[in-house]
């Protein structure tokens, strides 16, 4: 694990999670694919950490986002474990060490929350959970990931909710954000349809509201949310592997996550997919990290 010249506002950099609330962590790598550089993500976690340096004298302000300082008055404590030694073409390698650190950090008694690469580092997070079930998933992303496999490859990228579906302890996903075109066909979308996932366009949530996608997450139920960036409109989060217009707002996706705390249990968070070199004047990884923020937030005031 490699210690974080910064730690994440809030945290306090720690080689364990044992004493603490909840734990980042960073994956910059999971499962590649032949032909595709999955290298683009090594940087990301220490850039949004960066982006938050500046605020780190105002960490006990008051907080509009969640009406509310950031890290409550109950004494919610978070650490920084720092960055997990993967490697970018060690996809058996780097599944280890995610589900490892993940299934360390919930031993300890904290909340997972997991700085990612690209979209196939969810997959040995969500399995480290096994014995959380059941458990709810909210994916919000532009894209379903329901491929049985592509390039050969069944723990790839396009294949995250598909497998996370084959997990006994996963009993419900709720997927919101979709719009343009990926990697899924219409097989894929019958066959999340099929499963009993619920299906949320972006353009849902635009016409109707984020409670169109809160209504599918049971009162009182365990939830993992999984964000991919490439869910937030390009004009705010052009910083992502596969921008795309139409998406959501900052508002939305925060409000998802408190609406999320508000009736059920936040047990893990991972945010993926951001490339810090398409981020030419730092403001997509600002609101990157002022979402994970939000996670904490939510996390230390719903207590």
């Amino acid at each position: 694990m490699k210690r974080p010249r910064i730690p994440f506002l809030g945290a306090q950099t720690a080689s364990s999670a044992k004493g603490f609330d909840a734990a980042v962590f960073a994956a910059p790598h999971g499962t590649p694919y032949r032909g595709i550089d999955n290298r683009v993500h090594a940087a990301t976690a220490d850039a949004l950490r960066k982006s938050l340096a500046g605020d780190s004298e105002f960490a006990q302000s008051w907080d509009f986002d969640f009406g509310a300082p950031l890290l409550g008055s109950k004494g919610f404590r978070v650490a920084d474990l720092g960055d997990l030694a993967t490697k970018p073409k060690d996809g058996t390698g780097n599944r280890k060490l995610i589900a490892g650190c993940t299934q360390a950090v919930l031993a300890a008694g904290a909340v997972p929350l997991m700085i990612g690469g690209d979209d196939s580092v969810p997959i040995p997070f969500i399995a480290a959970f096994a014995d959380k079930g059941p458990l709810t998933i909210l994916q919000i992303d532009a894209h379903i990931d329901w491929r049985g496999e592509r390039r050969g490859e069944r723990m790839g990228f396009s294949s995250t909710m598909r497998r996370a579906s084959e997990m006994a302890h996963v009993t419900a996903i709720v997927q919101v954000g979709g719009r343009g075109i990926g990697s899924a066909r219409e097989g894929e979308v019958r066959d999340a349809q099929g499963w009993g996932a619920k299906l949320v366009t972006a353009r849902d949530v635009h016409e109707r509201g984020i409670g169109i996608a809160l209504e599918h997450v049971q009162d009182g139920s365990r939830c993992l949310i999984t964000l991919d960036l490439d869910a937030l409109d390009i004009s705010m989060m052009p910083a992502v592997a596969y921008p795309t217009p139409g998406g959501l707002t900052y508002t939305q996706v925060t409000g998802l996550i408190h609406g999320v705390a508000s009736k059920a249990q936040i047990i893990g968070f991972d945010m993926i997919e951001f490339v810090p070199k398409r981020d030419v004047d730092g403001r997509a990884a600002f609101t990157a990290a002022r979402i994970f923020w939000n996670v904490i937030g939510a996390l230390a005031n719903s207590r």
